[in-house]
């Protein structure tokens, strides 16, 4: 039997005129992910991806990787077949035969797209549960709580015939809603901005400050890991590693002991932004969650807002740690994130960072340093780096 992944479409339906836009980056993105698997005919149709692959393809990774394409509601791997009862119903007892033999209840629900098959929705439905209920004699129809639910469907190329529809990733294609610049740490928190803003149709650049000596390049590479997770959903992206310890060195030294945080975060949005122009991205995003920590203060951030010139995007600004650990393991970036291994923000944390800082103090501490040098140093000596998902790791130098 042939088979192929049928693919619901999510909010973009709702898109009007723009709607085409919309579809045509979700098949792009779903051809990017496919791209070593085989040969797949990808085509939209009556609000429906079609994804048929070519003999030798990998369907079973297909939809691994299909699962986690952004602006996909729902997808199923489906059997089809002509439209033509007798082939119908042989597909619907032989395709899910290991789901009718392990359920004990079912129901069928058909829809007919192409109105010129001879049978109605009920009709066909109707057909379908009379030749299962013969060829499995244990079953028996309920319409309201089945074990099972058949669907039939019938469409301008073909009939498909399909079990329970997977849970798609949801969102908007990945490369519609602009891009943006990701501030990702080796916390639990940023991966988790990055993928939720992602899920907005951002295309993604990610930032790193590292500190050596320090910090480890197992600190880095840590975060290399969680990149690459997050790019199985939200695709490649440049990874800019910023070389930070010395203007660390140079805050420590000449800024007072409790507002070196918040002095850091500043150079860090200032540094940021000035990479994020040179990639075409108009927004900047953090990890930050209101109050998790001194810095997440609404005073803190309104003093770190006060460097940056983009708007600032916070997704897990009213989140608590419990939400956002939820969503780091869905999407196995979690248990990368716990390595013990620091970044530059925990190494240089102060003994008693101010809470509640004053714009006035952070402007006069910092004509202390020599801030245009110290920014144009980091931006000049950045490390450039790909990161995409399913390539040898994830990462190759740029």
């Amino acid at each position: 039997m042939d088979e192929v992944i049928l693919i619901k479409l999510g909010e973009m339906v709702l898109k009007g005129l723009n709607r085409n836009t919309f579809e045509a980056a979700l098949l792009r993105n779903i051809r990017r992910r496919l791209n070593r698997l085989g040969e797949f005919d990808i085509k939209a149709a009556q609000s429906t991806v079609y994804v048929t692959p070519s003999k030798g393809a990998d369907l079973d990774a297909a939809v691994e990787r299909i699962a986690k394409v952004f602006g996909i509601v729902a997808f199923s791997r489906a059997c089809v077949v002509k439209k033509e009862m007798p082939a119908i119903l042989e597909a619907a007892g032989e395709y899910l035969k290991s789901d009718l033999l392990a359920a004990k209840s079912f129901k069928v629900e058909s829809k007919r797209s192409d109105k010129h098959f001879p049978l109605k929705s009920p009709e066909i439905s109707s057909e379908v549960g009379g030749y299962l209920l013969k060829k499995y004699p244990h079953l028996c129809v309920d319409v309201h709580q089945p074990d099972l639910i058949v669907r039939v469907e019938i469409r301008d190329f073909g009939a498909y015939v399909h079990g329970q529809p997977l849970k798609g990733a949801g969102g908007i294609p990945v490369g519609t809603g602009g891009n943006a610049a990701i501030l990702i740490s080796g916390g639990i928190d940023s991966p988790v901005a990055a993928w939720m803003m992602a899920k907005r149709g951002l295309e993604l650049t990610a930032v790193h400050f590292a500190s050596p000596p320090y910090t480890s390049e197992r600190a880095e590479q840590k975060v290399i890991d969680l990149l690459t997770r997050v790019s199985e959903y939200a695709g490649r992206m440049n990874l800019f590693i910023v070389p930070f310890a010395k203007v660390q060195e140079e805050i420590m030294a000449k800024c007072p002991e409790e507002l070196f945080t918040i002095i850091m975060r500043r150079f860090m949005m200032r540094v940021s932004e000035e990479i994020a122009r040179q990639e075409a991205c108009s927004a900047l995003i953090t990890g930050e969650s209101l109050g998790q920590v001194a810095s997440q203060t609404i005073q803190a951030i309104a003093c770190t807002d006060e460097a940056a010139k983009m708007p600032v995007f916070r997704p897990l600004i009213g989140m608590d740690k419990l939400e956002i650990i939820e969503i780091a393991r869905k999407i196995q970036t979690f248990d990368i994130s716990i390595q013990p291994f620091e970044d530059c923000c925990t190494v240089f944390t102060p003994k008693h960072p101010r809470t509640r800082p004053e714009i006035g103090d952070i402007l006069t501490a910092e004509q202390a340093l020599d801030c245009e040098k110290l920014i144009y140093d980091c931006v000049r000596n950045v490390r450039k780096l790909q990161i995409a998902p399913h390539r040898n790791g994830g990462i190759y130098e740029r």
